[in-house]
């Protein structure tokens, strides 16, 4: 039944949220440390030079000391091993609800329609939820590297992020039971393209209404910098949902948990369609 769905859900996500955290820990904090302290000299330097040309070189590097000794008491925060935990450990929550939300309770709902046997819906099911939990509200709010302000006030952001993930919810749900009514009756390339279509038709809604996705880069950052910082928060959420999915399928297969309604096998001598959505 659906606990045995929520388990599988909270293993797979224990085990993404700690790859995640990880991935965090050792290369995004160390990045972004980079990327802050390349700032920092780049913001110092030019406050030097305009110092040299307008009030001489000692005022100028007087001043300097003072940005270089501000910039050592900022770093003297949290240690870098516990900063570091706190990264896998937010990974690890982080994790778990992915598992939970998605794995233990949607898929429990979908599985019916979702296309693929055994371990490949739950690879399909992970596209998906990569898809409508980190494409979607990337249209809206395109990765960022630190140091990035948002114009819009936290409550409109929030509405947005919300709308847009929902939309890509339905995009995601509308191509699955395309996919699941067009199968048998027109074909798999039909069915393939009944899947793609929505989110087809998403994109071209997002982009007409929001314009194509761009990084933004903070003052102080090179576009390289900032280009490679959002390219890290891209490859941490997509490899989160493959370590989901994979975690998922090998729990899932593990467990012998089935909705069962598309499968072509048969449980205690009925067939697939006698079994109700959600046995195990």
């Amino acid at each position: 039944m659906i606990a045995a769905y929520v388990v599988n859900g909270v293993k797979a996500g224990l085990v993404a949220g700690v790859v995640f955290g990880l991935l965090v820990a050792l290369v995004a904090n160390p990045l972004v440390a980079f990327a802050e302290e390349r700032a920092q000299v780049e913001h110092e330097g030019a406050t030097a030079d305009g110092h040299d040309h307008g009030s001489g070189d000692l005022e100028g590097h007087d001043h300097a000391g003072g940005d270089a000794g501000g910039h050592d008491h900022a770093s003297g925060g949290l240690p870098a091993i516990v900063s570091n935990g706190v990264s896998v450990l937010s990974g690890v929550l982080w994790g778990v609800f992915l598992g939970v939300a998605g794995f233990g309770i949607a898929f429990y709902v979908l599985e019916p329609i979702v296309p693929g046997s055994g371990s490949v819906r739950s690879y399909v099911f992970g596209g998906a939820g990569f898809l409508t939990a980190s494409v979607a509200p990337w249209f809206v709010f395109p990765p960022a590297p630190p140091g990035v302000v948002r114009s819009l006030d936290p409550n409109t952001a929030t509405l947005l992020y919300c709308g847009a993930v929902a939309a890509g919810a339905v995009a995601s749900v509308a191509g699955m039971y395309a996919h699941d009514r067009l199968r048998d009756a027109r074909g798999r390339l039909t069915a393939g393209v009944g899947a793609v279509l929505p989110w087809a038709l998403f994109v071209a809604g997002a982009v007409a209404v929001a314009g194509v996705p761009t990084v933004p880069v903070p003052g102080g950052m090179s576009a390289t910098l900032a280009t490679g910082l959002a390219g890290l928060v891209v490859f941490g959420q997509a490899l989160t949902w493959l370590v989901l999915a994979g975690a998922h399928a090998r729990f899932h297969d593990s467990s012998g948990a089935s909705a069962g309604p598309t499968d072509t096998g048969t449980v205690a001598g009925s067939t697939a369609d006698d079994v109700p959505a959600g046995s195990p």
